[in-house]
């Protein structure tokens, strides 16, 4: 299985490349199709999400000056390991010469973003995130990324001009040979490039670009913040159907108040990155993946380091799904005042602490609420997990 080069310098990138540039914060099913173009498809792990040609449709500009939208006409595997999706070529991939492109080059895979996001550098603020870095890096590799770079968004990027982007990062540094990019890409000094713009420049130096059609699902626009409005309301199903798979936390297991094995409910308490974004406050049905260490990570190889310039992230390995119900909140029932993540497998006992988890929400059962006693909450978990399990056998691969 492929790993993926991380890097925080473009200098020291694998290079020549092929690049997708952009945020991509949650790798939706719109982000996926700006990947799509770059990859070295004799080297793709999985079958992509992609739609086959006759289950993608045209439909009216919505947005003045971005060309043509696309309706996905019909919901696509939530994950990206399905094996009734076959590998299939780019749908209206336009290439900026006007032909379609479907060759193969001897060119690092490569997904271009920023970090910090733009928004959170001209802000000042903190920005919660949808997929974290190590999230981020795993989805990637899924779909036969090679390399990430990670461009620092500071002062003397952001004063780059459109073409002093193009020139220095994408010419010089990144050898590109091939650049895809969302219509709606926006780049260089006061946001004032386009993607048109950027494939005008990339023209010049023989570069050919693939600006990839906006996507909409259900006739609302596939976006990051689409998806981030439908989890703060609860609807987990809208979101999972964006993102092109079920939204996912992971963490570490650490110590909780252990207030749950006192009720025949033992939870394990997920310490979370920082960053990583929290959908609405409820209990969830869930599928749970226990993360096995490579022997790197083992032998303390292998792990980041603050702020390091080239990381060089090998695939982990993951036992069976196991299935649970999951409560994200305050806990006012025991007073509790800090968010907290805690998990109750189904069928399931064994020490975990120390282990990472990866939970899969497949269902929003119901919002937080108080109870007047802990019986009264043992209850209502009994008839959560009662609930979860009719939903989660009932849907065994998460379809």
């Amino acid at each position: 299985m492929l790993s993926v080069w991380v890097t925080y310098s473009s200098t020291a990138a694998l290079t020549p490349t092929t690049v997708a540039l952009g945020n991509f914060d949650g790798l939706h099913l719109g982000h996926q199709q700006v990947v799509l173009p770059i990859l070295n498809r004799a080297q793709m792990l999985a079958p992509m999400l992609i739609p086959p040609q006759e289950s993608v449709r045209s439909s009216p500009d919505l947005d003045e000056g971005l060309g043509p939208m696309w309706e996905l006409a019909r919901p696509l595997s939530r994950t990206f390991h399905d094996d009734r999706l076959a590998i299939s070529p780019p749908v209206a991939e336009v290439n900026y010469k006007g032909y379609k492109s479907d060759r193969l080059e001897p060119a690092c895979a490569t997904v271009v973003t920023f970090s910090p996001h733009p928004q959170e550098f001209f802000s000042g603020k903190p920005r919660k995130m949808l997929t974290p870095l190590r999230e981020k890096i795993a989805l990637l590799r899924s779909m036969g990324v090679e390399q990430l770079v990670l461009l620092p968004f500071n002062k003397e990027l952001a004063a780059l001009t459109p073409k002093q982007f193009v020139e220095q990062i994408l010419v010089r540094q990144l050898e590109a040979t091939r650049i895809s990019v969302g219509l709606d890409f926006c780049f260089g000094r006061g946001r004032t490039g386009t993607a048109k713009d950027l494939a005008a420049i990339a023209a010049t130096y023989g570069i050919d670009v693939t600006l990839v059609p906006l996507y909409t699902y259900a006739g609302e626009r596939i976006s990051s913040s689409a998806i981030r409005d439908a989890l703060q309301n609860g609807n987990l199903q809208k979101a999972n159907q964006l993102l092109g798979r079920p939204y996912s936390v992971g963490g570490v297991v650490i110590e909780g108040q252990k207030i749950g094995r006192t009720i025949g409910f033992p939870t394990a308490n997920l310490q979370l990155p920082p960053e990583k974004f929290l959908p609405r406050f409820g209990v969830y049905a869930v599928r749970v993946t226990l993360e096995e260490e490579t022997e790197e990570e083992a032998s303390g190889a292998g792990k980041f380091k603050l702020r390091p310039k080239t990381i060089n992230l090998t695939p982990k390995s993951f036992n069976p799904p196991i299935l649970g119900v999951m409560n994200i909140g305050c806990r006012p029932t025991v007073e509790g005042v800090s968010p907290t993540v805690e998990v109750h497998l189904l069928d399931y006992s064994g020490d975990l602490y120390g282990k990472t988890l990866n939970v899969s929400l497949e269902n929003f059962l119901r919002p937080e609420q108080k109870f007047p006693s802990l019986e009264a909450l043992k209850a209502q978990i009994q008839s959560d997990c009662a609930f979860a399990r009719k939903l989660l056998y009932s849907n065994p691969q998460g379809d």
